[in-house]
């Protein structure tokens, strides 16, 4: 066992516990069963689920045991958000949701050895108990006015939407469900985001007021955020999925890349599973020389293996390259390519033509007698091969994949041509 508390608060994944000394002592003592929950409110799991998920990991590779639950119940409810109420989802989609999320889920867990983790959903222990069993068995032993302090339910009923019966009472449920791990199998720990206090506290006094002598415990670890105060885990193309056909490897990748430099060192000791040393030279080399964005590089690299794979890393590594010159573009695969070049300033088009009108089509020059001085001072690349003459014109022999242009003004400025046929 290690000193995983220490672990942690180093990395900044430790924002409150319910009492540390005895949450230290047990996961110490350990092996200590443990469980986080994950809503299949949507079809992919984003970003901002990964500091639960790597902090569910870490805590297995501590030695202690995990319980990964998606609520097939839960989900058809939704915690209650800060502004509005959730829409909610018809039992089979769900259904479809938690799939799909137990399988972004368990490659990230190990499933042999003592301490093998167990995928689990409420919907066992839900599905079949009556709205009279729910109010008698488990409403009886929540207090409304201690329900009504939740900072979710708080703010909502001091907004205008105010807040239904049914989000009112979804603290209800995830405290039966820390009721029923315990009884099943021995959990002791319930680990969630600092957003989640609430909820987590739900079933610690659940459990107290039916198993007075259980010693269990609560971990939140604190919200991600940026520095220039927008959401994490947003673009302006919206959530960062995880599901390679909602985010693309290559966006995914991009993402981590662009990083900014006030905000890496902090996603880097949450995110990543390098060691403290590491992770401090990497800190090092962004303060001395942050335009190599060397530790953006390396979060990059290493969360688009973790979430997708060393050969999908490698292929997005090698479009960046060749992107910008440093790799062959005709030796990316159609879906690589494409990806990449959906990240970039794009125009289409019926057919190729002149260089210097495609260069002002897509926006990489204000018109094309600009274009044409592009290319006169030899700024200009097609495929990036330089362009020589003003009046070049693209053959459809020269089509990546029959389909795509990559077009390039000086070093950065980047754009692409998709060429289709009427």
């Amino acid at each position: 066992m290690t000193d995983i508390v220490d672990e942690l608060k180093w990395r900044g994944l430790f924002a409150q516990s319910t009492d540390e000394d005895a949450l230290r002592k047990a996961l110490a003592d350990g092996p200590v069963t443990f469980y986080c929950g994950f809503d299949p409110t949507a079809a992919s799991l984003h970003v901002g689920h990964l500091v639960q998920v790597l902090t569910v990991r870490r805590l297995q590779q501590a030695g202690h045991r995990p319980l990964a639950l998606v609520g097939g119940a839960t989900g058809q409810i939704g915690d209650p958000r800060p502004t509005a109420e959730r829409t909610l989802n018809d039992p089979e989609t769900v259904a479809q949701w938690v799939t799909r999320l137990r399988s972004q889920i368990e490659p990230f867990l190990s499933f042999e050895g003592e301490n093998a983790a167990v995928m689990v959903n409420n919907l066992d222990w839900t599905a079949g108990m009556t709205a009279i069993e729910f109010l008698r068995d488990i409403g009886k032993h929540f207090r409304v006015n201690k329900m009504l302090t939740k900072d979710s339910v708080a703010r909502r009923l001091e907004s205008q939407e105010g807040i239904s019966y049914t989000e009112f009472s979804y603290q209800l449920l995830q405290g039966m469900d820390f009721l029923e791990l315990y009884r099943r199998y021995g959990c002791v720990l319930q680990q969630g985001g600092s957003d989640q206090w609430g909820n987590l506290t739900a079933g610690l006094d659940l459990i107290h007021r039916l198993e007075p002598h259980a010693q269990v415990h609560a971990l939140a670890t604190p919200l991600m955020t940026k520095s220039d105060g927008t959401k994490f885990g947003k673009t302006e193309g919206g959530a960062v999925w995880l599901d390679p056909e909602m985010t693309t490897p290559y966006a995914f990748y991009q993402f981590w890349l662009n990083v900014d430099d006030r905000d890496i060192s902090t996603y880097m000791r949450i995110l990543s599973f390098k060691s403290r040393e590491e992770l401090e030279e990497l800190e090092k080399v962004t303060e001395e020389r942050p335009q190599a964005r060397t530790a953006q590089r390396a979060l990059a690299e290493e969360l688009t293996t973790l979430v997708h794979g060393a050969e999908q890393c490698a292929a997005v590594i090698a479009a960046s390259k060749a992107l910008f010159g440093q790799g062959e573009l005709a030796e990316l695969d159609a879906s690589t390519l494409a990806a990449a070049l959906a990240e970039l300033p794009h125009a289409r088009v019926a057919e190729p033509g002149p260089v210097a009108d495609l260069f002002a089509e897509v926006g990489l020059a204000p018109s094309k007698s600009a274009a044409r001085r592009t290319i006169k001072e030899g700024g200009a690349y097609v495929n990036n091969v330089k362009v020589t003459a003003e009046d070049s014109v693209v053959s459809a022999d020269e089509l990546l994949h029959g389909r795509w242009l990559v077009l390039r003004r000086g070093k950065k400025n980047l754009a692409a041509i998709e060429v289709v046929a009427g």
